[in-house]
């Protein structure tokens, strides 16, 4: 660097470990990392469960299809025990959510302002990769690819948008949630199974359980805001929970897999069962034990800069992850069926392929985040964490010094 650079104004670029200094030192020393991290785990496990069961076969007559390695190995099922991690984005979504509506009431901000400032930060992004989509959808269309394929493709896109749509729902109940404890839902799930499975109700009737079974773990997490969860007895009562949904598989007749199988006659997901929200009350478990580590490993300043930069970027990860594994998808195809990326997920070699591929996913997400990442932030980032993870922006007094809110009263969106 000479010294003309110098006086033009120019800074070095920071290194890799400069930064996450930054970060760390930017961030308020009561914002709770723990939930941060959980929720970094909770896409992780979102983006790898769905990169891993989600496979597009090549027909050989020139369209594709959606299929799942579930179909064919059965025996995989246990996977899903860890990479399906909805329970903990709603445990943390319920606890931010309670968090920040406690906050805005504290400021004056009234409900109908609170709500929708978090309904738009959640569907400003969404806008986005549905125009995305109907615009590629139309040009495949005119070029003469089939419905089937469009179709295939625009469903492994979409169908993970249901997420938001719950989320939304649930959001707008947080005053009442705040009232409500999780087991009333609970009660309304077990019910629901009954009248479905135990009495030969009618199958629509399931679909009550996909607000009832998410407020569960959205409820744990409004009470873990409010302090019920501060004791260590916490967590391992609701693993029980994972014992719980074990007897309902083993002699309940519910299906093992806790995602959708294609062709299964009962899914544990669409709508959810009271053996995917046992599940889920084990996985909140797990997460209310793993705070304490959470806490210790976000302490170092490398790990935490890797979570702040997850959490800046979540909305644009859950929304185009799909959208990196198709187009990596229909690149391959320019050399023909590949192994893992367009043959059938009937046997382990498969499986191995598509471990290899995962790496090239990323790249492609990668590179969705630096063309849609600003469309996902818009601004729903807490000011304590967008200057961390970009130096340019200085915040204009340390949190810790100043009478600011706590980043803990609206942290990034869920």
């Amino acid at each position: 660097m000479t010294a003309r650079s110098y006086r033009a104004g120019h800074r070095p670029t920071p290194g890799l470990r400069e930064l996450a200094r930054r970060v760390d030192a930017r961030t308020p020393p009561d914002r709770d990392r723990a939930v941060d991290a959980l929720r970094a785990l909770a896409i992780l496990g979102v983006i790898l469960g769905h990169w891993l069961v989600s496979a597009v076969v090549e027909t050989g007559r020139g369209s594709l299809r959606g299929a799942s390695p579930l179909q064919y190995m059965p025996w995989l099922a246990p996977l899903s025990w860890i990479f399906q991690t909805l329970a903990v984005f709603f445990l943390v979504g319920g606890y931010v959510a309670a968090k920040g509506h406690q906050a805005a009431r504290r400021r004056g901000v009234g409900y109908g302002r609170w709500l929708g400032g978090r309904l738009a930060r959640l569907f400003r992004p969404v806008v986005v990769i549905l125009g995305v989509w109907a615009v590629t959808a139309v040009v495949m269309l005119l070029s003469g690819t089939s419905l089937d394929t469009v179709r295939t493709l625009v469903t492994l896109v979409v169908s993970p948008l249901w997420f938001l749509l719950v989320f939304a729902s649930l959001t707008a109940l947080t005053p009442m949630v705040l009232r409500v404890g999780p087991l009333w839902p609970l009660a309304v799930v077990a019910a629901v199974d009954l009248v479905r499975f135990g009495l030969g109700g009618p199958a629509w009737l399931g679909w009550v359980n996909v607000v009832a079974g998410w407020l569960v773990p959205y409820a744990l997490g409004a009470a873990w805001a409010r302090g019920r969860f501060d004791t260590r007895r916490s967590g391992p009562l609701l693993i029980i929970g994972g014992v719980a949904a074990a007897g309902l598989v083993v002699w309940g007749g519910y299906p093992a897999s806790m995602v959708g199988v294609p062709g299964a006659p009962v899914s544990n997901l669409n709508p959810p069962t009271l053996a995917a929200v046992a599940f889920g009350l084990a996985q909140c478990g797990l997460a209310l034990l793993l705070r304490e580590p959470l806490r210790r490993m976000t302490a170092r300043p490398m790990i935490w800069a890797a979570v702040a930069a997850a959490n800046l970027s979540a909305m644009t990860i859950f929304l185009w992850h799909q959208t990196a594994m198709l187009a990596v998808t229909a690149v391959g195809l320019l050399s023909g069926p590949l192994p893992g990326l367009h043959t059938s997920p009937d046997d382990l070699g498969w499986v191995v392929a598509r471990l290899g591929w995962l790496p090239v996913f990323a790249i492609a997400l990668a590179v969705c985040q630096a063309a849609f990442g600003a469309a996902g932030r818009g601004r729903a980032v807490h000011p304590s964490i967008r200057p961390s993870v970009h130096p340019s922006i200085r915040p204009s007094v340390h949190p810790s010094k100043s009478g600011a809110r706590s980043a803990r009263d609206e942290p990034p969106h869920a």
